[in-house]
């Protein structure tokens, strides 16, 4: 620790971070020669430590990420931080971040009020939904909605739509955590509409839909479209919820994506509840997005987890800017959408 290039950083509050990791370092080493493998003699070792202590400490020391460059051919790569935010919406960033805003406070009432509005009525006005509620992430978006509506009953799901995304986040887990319990229908090539109302008939009270974004089954194959799950949940008076994970807010046949059904045209179909991506196509900040019918997003608004679900302001600031990009007919200021042209 008496290295200049580590004295020099010690301070009252990184002093027994310095010996944790002096110590942690000199353990690993002696578990190299408890293996018995060669560390060379003891001056050459004590170098080697000296010097892997003051690069570890070098690193901690730097403030926040390091910029890369995306030379992966994926334009939303989840261990590069999915979709870039353009300069207008760092700017909304900035703001938020370095000063106090009117995040929770009506200006000319002087009231309270709830946070998300400004972002709620863009998704409203853009998409054309009764209402909205974003919370932090898709995961949360998917866990506050069937904990919601199938918390004491049941989630009917189709067995080809159990996805497993990146990390080993797998649906059926989430599901377990939400709801009293999850019924699998149908098989994984195959599932009927006779499937869904056997499961609503044995107790189901959500039906669940997901778009399978990351695989697809081809061959001996048999699905239901969501417009007649849409009329089952009708007759049925069982809410329908489709998770379309993308955030595909237009057709985007120009820009050369095809097969993939967007916001608007899913909406129409009447489903009851959405859930779309802040940070994928949208092109704006992680973030759970439900859009839907207004007595099922307010129900799910009186859910306790929402409180523990909520975005903060600086994920609110750019979100709100990137909706607004795409209320002003602005989307050529939005990068992802520019680098899949």
């Amino acid at each position: 620790m008496e290295d200049e290039r580590v004295s020099g950083t010690i301070n009252v509050n990184s002093r027994n971070g310095i010996t944790r990791i002096t110590r942690d370092t000199i353990e690993g080493y002696r578990n190299l020669v408890l293996s018995g493998e060669d560390v060379g003699d003891e001056e050459g070792l004590l170098s080697r430590i000296r010097d892997e202590v003051a690069r570890k400490v070098e690193l901690i020391g730097r403030t926040g990420q390091r910029k890369v460059i995306n030379a992966t051919g994926v334009v939303l790569h989840t261990n590069l931080g999915r979709a870039p935010l353009g300069d207008c919406i760092t700017e909304s960033l900035l703001r938020a971040a370095s000063g106090y805003i009117d995040l929770e406070v009506d200006l000319e009432s002087g009231e309270r009020t709830h946070r998300e509005r400004r972002a709620v009525e863009l998704l409203e006005l853009i998409t054309g939904a009764e209402s909205a509620l974003v919370v932090n992430n898709t995961a949360a978006a998917l866990l506050l909605a069937v904990n919601t509506f199938a918390g004491e009953g049941a989630v009917a799901v189709s067995r080809g739509e159990l996805v497993e995304i990146g990390g080993s986040f797998r649906l059926p887990e989430i599901l377990g955590r939400a709801a009293s319990s999850v019924i699998e229908i149908g098989t994984t090539n195959r599932t009927n509409l006779k499937d869904y109302e056997t499961a609503v008939e044995g107790g189901a009270s959500l039906i669940l839909k997901v778009h399978t974004s990351n695989y697809r089954i081809v061959g001996y194959t048999d699905d239901v479209s969501l417009g007649k799950l849409v009329e089952l949940g009708r007759a049925k008076d069982v809410p329908v919820m489709y998770d379309q994970g993308s955030g595909i807010l237009f057709p985007l046949e120009k820009e050369g994506i095809s097969g993939e059904a967007d916001i608007g045209s899913l909406l129409s179909t009447g489903v009851d509840i959405m859930t779309f991506s802040g940070d994928k196509v949208l092109g704006g900040p992680q973030a759970g997005i439900i859009i839907g019918r207004r007595c099922y997003i307010e129900q799910m608004k009186k859910n306790h987890l929402s409180r523990a679900l909520r975005v903060d302001k600086l994920t609110l600031a750019c979100l709100e800017a990137v909706l607004v990009r795409y209320w002003r007919g602005e989307t050529t200021m939005i990068p992802t959408l520019n680098m899949i042209k």
